[in-house]
């Protein structure tokens, strides 16, 4: 009986999994109830302003309490001082509030709010909370899934404080900014589903935005990736990241990510 049901819990996140774990995003699901999720993350950008590239490295746990409502804390650790820094964390939930399921699609609409804090230089007038701002960020995400298709747009604001103890922000540069994306991702493989345990390969393309709101400076990406997804519970994805057009001064925009994924389900079994 409990193989039956580990069975059905699989096949039930292989849709959520085949196109809703976007790379640089987070969409409107949920890690399943009483489930763990272990996310590996790291990005390797070409620096703009110097020689080199700027590597992170920032490992991630995620929780989910129940169906409707994740926590998440990262850590973040970087090579910008020549050698592997810890600078500092964060915190991360979001709130689900509305889902409307069918046979083969659904919608929903979740809350989602991160505090960070970081020791790091500011080097840039991009906002960037998840790695080099200490600062809050709140928002709003909805996806809708149809069938192999998924379609995921956020809205947030994001504000910067002082990266304690050495680094004040500038006063020559905007503190709170609007961020704004829009991601989609397709099952490729499969065709047909007949196993968990069967590869799962998705393409993705996320567009992802930010306004700087007291000057207007402003930037937008495109993140292309490919995702493969193992016994319906690991995942690796492989991203390129690459700036479209942008007024303000970034030091890395453009560069490759490179996450593995893994999910513990039902931890109390």
């Amino acid at each position: 009986m409990r193989k039956i049901i580990l069975i059905f819990i699989a096949i039930s996140c292989q849709n959520v999994f085949s196109q809703e774990l976007f790379v640089v995003t987070d969409p409107a699901s949920n890690v399943p109830a009483n489930s763990l999720a272990v996310n590996v993350m790291q990005s390797l950008f070409k620096e703009e302003m110097k020689s080199g590239y700027n590597y992170h490295f920032m490992p991630e746990v995620t929780y989910g309490l129940n169906k409707n409502i994740m926590f998440r804390a990262s850590a973040f650790i970087s090579n910008r001082s020549n050698q592997l820094v810890t600078e500092g964390g964060s915190f991360y939930t979001k709130y689900r509030f509305y889902s409307s399921d069918d046979l083969n699609s659904h919608f929903r609409m979740a809350a989602f709010g991160r505090y960070s804090f970081n020791n790091a230089d500011i080097h840039q007038e991009q906002i960037e909370i998840l790695g080099h701002n200490t600062g809050f960020e709140g928002g709003f995400v909805a996806t809708k899934l149809i069938k192999k298709l998924a379609i995921s747009s956020s809205v947030s604001f994001e504000k910067a404080f002082d990266n304690k103890p050495d680094y004040p922000f500038p006063n020559d540069m905007g503190d709170n900014a609007t961020n704004y994306t829009l991601s989609f991702g397709k099952l490729m493989y499969p065709k047909k589903y007949t196993s968990f345990k069967q590869t799962n390969i998705n393409l993705m393309v996320e567009f992802v935005g930010q306004t700087i709101n007291e000057n207007g400076k402003s930037y937008l990406d495109v993140v292309p990736a490919i995702q493969f997804i193992f016994n319906s519970q690991a995942r690796l994805d492989l991203a390129y990241r690459q700036e479209l057009i942008s007024s303000m001064l970034r030091s890395a925009p453009n560069g490759f990510y490179f996450n593995l994924y893994y999910t513990f389900f039902d931890l109390t079994k």
